[in-house]
């Protein structure tokens, strides 16, 4: 294939021609650089490189110790090419992965692109069919963790996942993959060492899209998961803590006679699927999320006491845009994230505290009334966002509505007003909102920390 056969005019590319998407190779060098190589049949090849950081020159025998968290890096990252033309075959040219690990790859190609589905107009979900290789039953993962590694994304729900692992007293680095401004920022308030991988997608990628592949949401969360266990593996660390919500469960829509939930690779069910396929492929490393048991609500509360954090965050995605022309460098307020975030910081923080933030009074502007509104999917399916459930949305505004600082800013009076009554009484009650679930996959020995910053 020569890079000019994939210069194409959009005319000249059919998604629906493509039948295969093949895993063809896939390295891991002495020095951390990886390469992950894919196809659509035999006209488009692609390479996707890593580099995790490493303590020294890798020898063969610790690059095969890592092999089986390679194979899962190359499998999950390789959604990014498979949406392309979403074809319904997959060719596993390295080896058919285990079945915790084909059972994951079936949701994350399939649920984990139902956004993308669902705005591209697909009749229904993408369903390839995964093969899958025997394997004895895996060794429980379960187990206390020693030394944690906790991937920085930027926003308010990791900088509360470092203060939970802190305060718990066992080792830990930070992990990032990229360093956008609000991942540094987030970095250096935390004050603790960070573990610094890159992601270098395939330019041909870009440019097949432009003529006229099939592009959307991929379940990203899944890929740096599966980066910070690799890196955790190569680095000493038995243990990788996600700051993911148990809010990131819930749906936005249906398609398909399936949920469709823009954080699909961020819920609990695909936490205990990967669980399952990281003890299948490498038991000496476990992954959770810490902040599970709690609401976004609860997290909001808890980060308005870390200030620390207040000058450096951000939550706004337009940041992270893969074109650096479209990127931001903080909040931009006028997104669904950045309304979501400022609506349930309010009730914890001063209106001049959380405007010096955003550089606007969000909730005294009328025009972002709609907006606000949305979030309760009154007039439409909850966004397409990393934004809470309807429930804590519902809570907040209650919150502000009784709040003499906040009740009579011009948003906060018509959601009070003409929202809150469209729903029942009990609806907007803060004290389930506020309440630790006990569904989660916290390690016992991290409880009291989480219940001391998150429940009260």
């Amino acid at each position: 294939m020569t890079s000019s056969s994939q210069r194409l005019s959009r005319a000249l590319f059919d998604p629906s021609a493509i039948k295969t998407f093949r895993f063809v190779g896939r390295d891991l060098d002495p020095e951390g650089s990886v390469s992950l190589r894919y196809a659509l049949d035999d006209a488009y090849e692609f390479e996707e490189r890593f580099t995790i950081p490493v303590p020294a020159t890798l020898s063969a025998g610790e690059r095969a110790r890592v092999d089986g968290l390679l194979a899962l890096l190359h499998w999950v990252a390789g959604v990014s090419y498979y949406k392309a033309a979403a074809p319904p075959d997959v060719a596993c040219e390295t080896g058919d992965p285990p079945p915790a690990t084909s059972a994951l790859l079936a949701a994350l190609y399939s649920e984990g692109l139902g956004e993308f589905a669902f705005v591209n107009g697909l009749p229904g979900l993408p369903r390839p069919d995964f093969p899958r290789s025997p394997v004895p039953p895996p060794r429980s993962s379960r187990r206390t963790p020693e030394r944690v590694l906790v991937p920085v994304g930027g926003g308010k729900d990791s900088a509360v996942a470092i203060e939970i692992i802190r305060a718990s007293g066992l080792e830990l680095k930070l992990f990032s993959v990229g360093n956008a401004g609000a991942i540094e920022g987030t970095v250096a308030a935390a004050g603790i060492p960070r573990l610094l991988a890159t992601r270098a997608i395939d330019p041909r990628l870009i440019e097949l899209n432009r003529a006229g592949a099939l592009n959307g949401h991929v379940p990203i969360t899944a890929i740096v998961s599966c980066a910070a266990l690799l890196t955790a593996a190569l680095n000493g660390f038995d243990a990788v803590a996600l700051a993911n919500e148990r809010s990131a469960s819930a749906g936005n829509t249906m398609l398909d006679g399936v949920e469709v939930n823009h954080q699909f690779s961020k819920s609990l069910r695909v936490e205990r699927m990967l669980s399952a396929a990281v003890a299948e492929v490498a038991p000496y490393v476990q992954i959770f999320s810490v902040l599970r048991p709690a609401s976004e609500l609860s997290i909001a509360r808890a980060f308005a006491r870390l200030d620390r954090y207040h000058p450096v965050f951000t939550s706004c995605n337009r940041i992270f845009k893969l074109d650096p022309a479209l990127r931001l460098t903080s909040w931009c307020c006028d997104c669904d994230k950045c309304r979501f975030v400022f609506l349930i910081l309010a009730p914890f923080m001063e209106p001049d505290a959380l405007q010096q933030i955003f550089g606007r009074k969000m909730l005294d502007d009328e025009r972002q009334y709609a907006g606000f509104a949305l979030l309760t999917a009154t007039g439409g399916h909850k966004p397409f966002e990393c934004v809470g459930e309807t429930g804590e949305v519902l809570a907040a505004i209650r919150l502000l509505a009784d709040d003499p600082r906040w009740r009579d800013q011009r948003v906060v009076r018509r959601l009070a007003g003409e929202v809150l009554p469209q729903f029942p009484s009990g609806a907007a009650d803060p004290g389930p909102v506020f309440a630790l679930n006990g569904d989660h996959q916290v390690p016992p020995e991290l409880l009291a920390q989480v219940d001391a910053l998150l429940g009260s």
